[in-house]
C-alpha cells in the first residue's frame, strides 16, 4: 500500500528552486512526475516521491535548508479544506487536536502528539513510513509548516520556547533563527515544538462555533476511509511514544481508540505482532540517534525504552552484530575517512 500526501505538500518547491537557480526538470523526470501533475494541490502522490524531490533538490542546489525555505512561504490555506475548520477552533490546543484527527487527509505519513509537561506543552511530530527512511528536508518542512500554522492562528501570541530536531544543525543557522525566533535544539530526542501552556490555551478571538461546525460537516462529507494500514498507524504511535517511555500496546490501542484485543487481531491479520513493530521502530530510531552523535549511549538506551544500558547493548549486538560503542566508532572512522577524501578533492579540485 502506497502512503500518499496532497501535492500541496510541495507548495513553494518551484519558487525556492528558482531562487537557487536550480533546474527541476531533470529531478522531476527521474522521479517520474510532471509539473502539471503537481499543479493540482489536491492531487494525491506518494510520500516517497515528495521526499525524493526534496532530497534531490537540496543535493543539487547544495542548500541544506531547502525544505525550511519552502515552509517559510506557507499559508494556512495550503493545508486545504481543513484550514477553515482550524481557523474557527476555540484555542490552539483545539486546532491541533483537529489537525491530528484529520491529518491523514493531508498526509498519511504524518504522526503528531500533544504532550502536557507542566507549564509547557510539547507538540511532537514525525513522518513515518513502513519501508523508507525520512530525510531532514521532510522533517524541517513539516516542522516549519506546523510553526507557520500556529503563527497564523495565534498571531503575536505565538512565542514558542524551543524547536527540536533529531538531526544535526546545518552549517548556516540564519534561516532557522529568523524563522523560529526561539531556542533551537538539534540532536534532540524528538522533532517538534515546545511552547507555554498559557499560549496553547489562549482564546482565539475569531473563533466561530457555528462556522466550525459547518466546516466540520463539509470536511466529513469529503472524507473517505483512510488508506493507511493498521501497521503504519501503530508504527506512527510507537515513533511518538517510545522516546517518552510509553510505547506499550495498551497506550497505542488507547491512542487509536480500539481495544487491545482488536489491535492484536488486526496486526495478526497483517502478518505481524506488536513486539515486532516496536523492534522495527527501535532499529530505525537507534540509527538516527547514533548517527546524530548528540546522545550518550545510556541516553539512547532510555529513549528506546530499555531500563538498563546492558539490556540495550545485548539487544543492539543481537540486531546489528556488534556492540553500539563499536558501531559508533566505525561510523566515526568512516566519516573521518570520507572527510579526508573530500579535503583532498578540494585541495586538488
Amino acid at each position: 500500500m502506497t502512503t500518499q500526501v496532497r501535492a500541496a505538500a510541495l507548495t513553494g518547491y518551484f519558487d525556492v528552486a528558482s531562487q537557487l537557480g536550480l533546474d527541476t526538470e531533470p529531478i522531476l523526470r527521474a522521479a517520474g512526475v510532471s509539473r502539471a501533475l503537481l499543479d493540482d494541490p489536491d492531487q494525491r502522490i506518494p510520500v516517497t516521491t515528495v521526499m525524493t524531490l526534496l532530497d534531490e533538490a537540496a543535493r543539487a542546489s547544495g542548500c541544506q535548508t531547502f525544505g525550511l525555505r519552502m515552509a517559510a512561504t506557507r499559508q494556512l490555506a495550503d493545508l486545504g479544506a481543513i484550514s477553515l475548520l482550524l481557523m474557527h477552533q476555540a484555542t490552539l490546543r483545539d486546532a491541533l487536536r483537529t489537525l491530528i484527527r484529520y491529518r491523514s487527509l493531508m498526509n498519511e505519513s504524518l504522526a503528531m502528539l500533544v504532550e502536557d509537561a507542566g507549564t509547557t506543552v510539547i507538540v511532537r511530530e514525525e513522518i513515518v513510513l513502513e519501508d523508507a527512511a525520512v530525510s531532514r528536508q521532510a522533517i524541517e518542512l513539516a516542522t516549519g509548516t506546523l510553526h507557520r500554522a500556529c503563527s497564523v492562528l495565534l498571531g503575536l501570541q505565538w512565542n514558542p520556547h524551543s524547536v527540536h530536531f533529531t538531526h544535526d544543525a546545518p552549517a548556516d543557522l540564519q534561516l532557522h533563527q529568523r524563522m523560529f525566533g526561539c531556542k533551537l535544539k538539534f540532536h534532540s530526542e524528538f522533532n517538534g515544538i515546545a511552547c507555554a501552556a498559557t499560549d496553547f490555551d489562549h482564546p482565539n478571538p475569531i473563533a466561530d462555533p457555528m462556522m466550525a461546525e459547518y466546516a466540520r460537516r463539509c470536511l466529513e462529507a469529503q472524507s473517505v476511509t483512510s488508506a493507511t494500514s493498521c501497521v503504519l498507524e501503530v508504527r506512527k504511535a510507537i515513533y511518538l511514544l517510545l522516546p517518552m517511555g510509553h510505547a506499550s500496546i495498551e497506550q497505542v490501542a488507547r491512542g487509536l481508540e480500539v481495544e487491545v484485543r482488536t489491535l492484536q487481531r488486526r496486526l495478526k491479520s497483517a502478518g505481524t505482532v506488536f513486539s515486532h513493530q516496536v523492534n522495527d521502530v527501535r532499529r530505525e530510531l537507534v540509527v538516527r540517534y547514533l548517527v546524530s552523535g548528540g546522545h550518550l549511549l545510556a541516553e539512547v538506551a532510555e529513549l528506546l525504552g530499555f531500563s538498563m544500558p546492558s539490556s540495550f547493548t545485548r539487544w543492539f549486538s543481537a540486531e546489528f552484530g556488534v556492540a553500539p560503542s563499536q558501531w559508533r566508532q566505525r561510523l566515526a572512522h568512516a566519516d573521518a575517512t570520507a572527510g579526508g577524501r573530500r579535503a583532498v578533492c578540494l585541495r586538488h579540485g
